[in-house]
């Protein structure tokens, strides 16, 4: 044998060999070392009791069921995905229940769900009946990722019942169904495998797991660094190239959601396996930092901000985000204010982490989530822009402004350059549609993404950002908006002018767009102006339609909207706008004025100026759409016609208060008045306004980073 074979062979086996020693069960979420305290811990803490009687009732709802293992026929949210999705669920449920109560029953109903699978696994069709060219086909879901989320499941649960389990039945559940499963997803699956993508993460986390639970490091070290072991794919690089030093998931915060799972789990089971490697370290802390980034990323009712492909019901009590808080509070040094957010979740896993994060809450440390206005910046060397938050008040009435100028995000990215969303009172003032999708319902393109995803919700009209000549940024190229993103040219965070300023040249051809967004705090108002100044600047003349997309109902205006009463066609016949209904377009005298809605019992009166000759249109959602798969939304839109410079300021004010059950409404005119334009061009935009009879001038200067806003009193 040549000198460089003894090489590898002696790192083989001194790898092996640390396996070997670290090879106990379970060691992943609930530890050998940690159970006794967990049992413990369920019948002492609260929080701890609670969450463990929530899973012991679905581990007894399993075991006292029929056993149902269907052959792979449906898409998502089909009978037979779904019986999946149970299957995997009830595994990890009886495994952790078997852990806390050793009662036999739970570990022999995990050892027969597995050994069913292992009887049919192979004989199944290797490409799922209900595949899509769109996503790479799993074998027992129709796309390989559903498959890499059941391998995530049934493996914890079975490291939790392995000692139960005879080595003959080992034997045959590892042989004939988890080793045919590692190669389906390295082999079959390759090109998954190897994406840096969240299903990329999903797949070496089931690998990687799989990997350390069944002893076979081969299999953790392509989970690692990709099927070559080159590093070039693979966890660690994913860590690299998805997330920016901030923390920053480059598809936005929904999928950052998603992929914490995997993420985390797969780190816990790295640290307690292979410490030497300092996981929870690598790259500063950039776990740490995504789990805290993605709880920035929501507003004060735990909503994540719905930008980018999303389904706008997540929050942070979603599982993702438990094991994410547990995690970094218990094993990486999360600070006190993360066990508020545990008991709004309202569980815990059980487990060591759960353990610590159940104790210290029963002990009051627990101290109020501080929200934070801030700039998280987007790219693997966090140059790619970024997403801007500002916040003001309380968490029970706190005002949020989202301002996204963040690159394309990968093929879930819309095409909303300087796109803005306004959160108050607990609800959204200025929205976002999120994704076009009905998830998991079957009736609804097999649970997947709607054919309007691409044509409304992708598209700019679809956001509060600008159009130009009715198309969208980028003509809605994906690999041309990939190349570029917006820079960001300054930030504030704090004091009475909080305030957010971006540039995009390449969105639209020859058009240069530059955003200013500011939450102003005036001694005169209890909330703060939501202030927003939109400069576009071209050598050709273009059509420019500033879209709000808001919540509510119209309750005034500066002028008469000639509603179209007795007819509606469409607003236009590409890029979103075929499935607006025309509702009004009326000129604006002197290119001013104010539009007032009612939200959540609260009112907003948006002030708006943008030229001499300004247009507002009111829009719907609804057209073309036969299969009725859009939903309910409106807008105003602020357009100008044949302009080449365009600017339009806008001032947002929350005010007044109505009471059904008394029947009264207080404070329902705005208290600002008399906005005016001064300057508008290449160098800056200032304008003035009133406040109670008190004249304010707001002043930006473009050029000047040191100096960019002035307020004058």
């Amino acid at each position: 044998m040549n000198y460089l074979k003894k090489v590898v062979l002696v790192i083989f086996c001194l790898q092996f060999s640390l396996f070997l020693a670290a090879q106990e069960h379970p060691n992943i979420m609930l530890t050998k070392a940690g159970i006794e305290s967990v049992r413990r811990g369920c019948e002492q803490y609260p929080l701890l009791q609670q969450s463990f009687m929530q899973v012991k009732d679905a581990a007894d709802k399993a075991v006292e069921g029929k056993i149902n293992i269907p052959v792979p026929k449906d898409g998502g949210g089909g009978p037979s995905h779904e019986q999946h999705k149970r299957n995997y669920q009830n595994v990890l449920a009886c495994g952790i229940a078997y852990q806390i109560t050793g009662e036999v029953k739970y570990a022999s109903y995990v050892r027969d769900v597995l050994l069913g699978y292992a009887a049919q696994y192979e004989k199944w069709p290797v490409v799922h009946p209900k595949s899509k060219a769109s996503n790479q086909a799993g074998r027992i879901f129709w796309q390989i990722l559903n498959d890499c989320v059941w391998q995530v499941n049934v493996i914890q649960g079975y490291d939790m019942v392995y000692d139960a389990i005879t080595p003959r039945d080992r034997k045959t559940i590892e042989n004939k169904l988890f080793v045919p499963v590692l190669k389906f997803i390295t082999e079959n699956s390759k090109e998954t495998f190897n994406r840096i993508h969240n299903h990329g993460t999903w797949a070496v986390a089931a690998v990687g797991l799989t990997g350390y639970v069944l002893n076979k490091p081969d299999y953790v070290e392509m989970a690692l660094k990709g099927s070559d072991k080159s590093g070039k794919t693979g966890y660690l690089a994913q860590l690299d190239q998805l997330f920016s030093p901030d923390g920053y998931y480059t598809e936005g915060p929904y999928y950052q959601r998603y992929a914490l799972l995997p993420f985390v789990i797969f780190a816990k089971a790295i640290n307690q396996y292979q410490p030497e490697r300092h996981i929870y370290e690598y790259r500063n802390k950039v776990l740490e930092k995504a789990i805290n980034t993605s709880l920035q990323s929501t507003y004060s009712t735990g909503v994540f901000f719905p930008i980018n492909d999303a389904i706008k019901d997540k929050t942070f009590e979603s599982a993702e985000l438990v094991y994410g808080v547990d995690l970094i509070y218990a094993e990486m040094g999360g600070k006190a204010d993360l066990l508020d957010v545990a008991q709004k979740q309202g569980r815990v896993i059980v487990s060591d982490a759960g353990l610590k994060v159940a104790k210290d809450i029963t002990e009051g440390k627990a101290k109020p989530f501080q929200y934070k206005s801030l700039i998280i910046t987007d790219g693997a060397a966090g140059n790619e822009g970024g997403l801007a938050v500002l916040r003001s008040g309380s968490n029970n009435d706190q005002q949020c402004l989202v301002f996204k100028a963040a690159s394309q995000g990968m093929g879930h990215g819309h095409f909303d350059r300087l796109n803005i969303l306004y959160y108050d009172n607990g609800s959204e003032v200025f929205s976002d549609y999120g994704a076009a999708r009905f998830i998991n319902i079957e009736s609804k393109n097999d649970g997947e993404y709607l054919p309007e995803n691409k044509t409304w919700a992708k598209q700019t009209v679809a956001h509060n950002t600008l159009v130009v000549d009715k198309t969208s940024a980028f003509k809605a190229n994906l690999n041309e908006a990939q190349s570029h993103y917006p820079e960001i040219l300054y930030f504030k965070g704090d004091g009475e002018v909080q305030a957010v300023s971006a540039r995009e040249d390449k969105a639209f051809p020859g058009v240069s767009m530059v955003r200013t967004s500011v939450l102003l705090h005036l001694p005169e108002l209890t909330k703060a102006l939501l202030v927003d100044v939109y400069k576009a600047e071209s050598s050709a003349a273009h059509t420019y339609d500033l879209p709000f997309w808001y919540n509510g109902y119209v309750t005034d205006a500066s002028f008469k909207i000639n509603a179209f009463t007795d007819q509606l066609r469409p607003a236009g016949t590409k890029y979103g706008y075929e499935h607006l209904w025309m509702n009004s377009n009326d000129s604006v005298p002197g290119g001013s004025g104010y539009i007032t809605v009612m939200n959540n019992k609260r009112f907003y009166t948006t002030h708006f100026a943008g030229g001499s000759v300004l247009n507002v249109k009111t829009v719907s959602l609804g057209a073309n759409d036969p299969n009725y798969n859009l939903l309910n939304a409106k807008a105003f839109i602020l357009s100008r016609s044949q302009s080449h410079d365009q600017t339009f300021i806008s001032i947002t004010e929350s005010h007044g208060l109505v009471d059904a059950i008394a029947e009264t409404t207080t404070g329902a005119k705005s208290t600002v008045s008399g906005l005016k334009v001064i300057k508008a061009d290449r160098d800056g935009t200032s304008f003035s306004f009133e406040v109670q009879g008190k004249v304010y001038q707001l002043i930006m200067n473009y050029t000047d980073k040191n100096n960019f806003i002035q307020l004058i009193k």
